[in-house]
């Protein structure tokens, strides 16, 4: 839904927007077919030129969302044109699976389609935007499918929707099924790892190997001031909603290395206005404090299964200067996996990927080669 008169008239004309202000700093949360109708054309295709990047596609009052299209081949049309202003960083072709009630869900597949296939889960306020550095490389040797949860990135946004953790969990059950992954290894961030850990223990026997970059998918004690602050009544979604200070702040708050003006447009052209943001929100929410939070049964569920994996292949890279998931998260992880492998980046954010793209692609190429080298 969007703003009524006097939310518009709060947020324009008083504290609001002092309050936004204030929330600009706020990160990343701290945790973080109709499938046989699977819509999977030819993987290889002409795509777009580069063309230069807008300085703002920002919107600070709802608006109205324009319809999507409602066949594959439009969606197809209609994400390679959203995606011009930014193809010279994502030069990849748009996929869409169909599905529950025809909502449609993006998703790029990247690579020799024979090849040991490896998924991308993001987290929030990010999309399959984020992995565009490790599926360049990677995608010369492995099949990178890299998708956007419902509401993110290139995804439908619907209105009325079920944005919990569950869900999301088997959406990407229902990629997996309908891409026949009969085996494929996993690279996670933030809640896309809680997610990627929830798709492990529906499939176990499915999973070679687990990457997981600053996450959690445990329970946890505390959350960030900042974050927090955005889960307060009306004025919280006034900010990640009507002024998108949850997604801004995450351009220049996660990382320690300014990004490019055209890799920022690439974060923020999917959350340009109201409607857009209704699963930035929908995330921040669903962060399961409380025993009877909603997602609290299936994020201890997650948790309990976790030591199953204990004896596959796994990597931990970690952005040692991350304010939201500290090093007590990292301690946490190798307490319950104490064989990982641990990778340090002790100058990078949350968003390590882009503090060190090179050598994030380079430590991941190097675990799924079978290294175990010390760092």
């Amino acid at each position: 839904m969007g703003l009524n008169g006097s939310e518009k008239l709060l947020a324009e004309r008083s504290g609001m927007l002092t309050v936004a202000v204030s929330l600009h700093g706020t990160a990343l949360h701290p945790n973080r077919l109709r499938g046989e109708a699977l819509r999977h054309p030819v993987r290889r295709g002409p795509i777009a030129s580069s063309m230069p990047g807008q300085d703002n596609l920002e919107v600070r009052t709802a608006k109205r969302t324009r319809a999507r299209p409602a066949t594959p081949a439009a969606k197809r049309a209609w994400a390679d044109a959203r995606l011009r202003p930014i193809r010279g960083e994502y030069p990849f072709a748009s996929h869409f699976l169909e599905l529950d009630g025809g909502v449609y869900m993006h998703y790029i597949d990247e690579g020799p389609s024979e090849a040991e296939a490896l998924l991308f889960l993001h987290g929030n306020p990010t999309w399959s935007f984020a992995w565009r550095g490790a599926v360049r490389r990677l995608s010369k040797r492995y099949r990178c499918i890299a998708f956007d949860h419902v509401g993110c990135g290139l995804s439908d946004k619907p209105a009325n929707y079920s944005y919990r953790l569950a869900a999301h969990i088997e959406n990407a059950r229902r990629l997996v099924l309908g891409l026949e992954l009969e085996r494929f290894s996993l690279v996670a961030h933030d809640w896309g790892g809680t997610i990627a850990m929830g798709l492990a223990r529906r499939l176990p026997e499915r999973v070679a190997r687990i990457a997981l970059a600053n996450t959690a998918a445990f329970p946890f004690p505390r959350m960030p001031w900042r974050i927090a602050a955005c889960r307060v009544p009306v004025l919280g979604k006034l900010a990640v909603r009507g002024l998108n200070a949850f997604a801004r702040a995450a351009t220049f708050m996660t990382v320690e290395t300014p990004l490019h003006p055209t890799v920022k447009l690439g974060y923020l052209l999917p959350y340009d206005n109201y409607a857009n943001r209704v699963a930035v929100a929908a995330f921040v929410d669903d962060i399961p404090m409380a025993p009877d939070h909603p997602s609290r049964g299936e994020l201890e569920a997650i948790a309990h299964s976790l030591r199953r994996f204990q004896d596959r292949p796994i990597r931990l890279l970690w952005g040692m200067r991350d304010w939201c998931f500290t090093n007590a998260f990292l301690e946490e992880w190798v307490r319950i996996w104490p064989r990982a492998q641990v990778r340090r980046f002790e100058e990078a954010g949350h968003f390590v990927f882009e503090d060190a793209p090179e050598r994030f692609a380079a430590e991941l190429d190097d675990f799924l080669s079978g290294s175990t080298s010390a760092p």
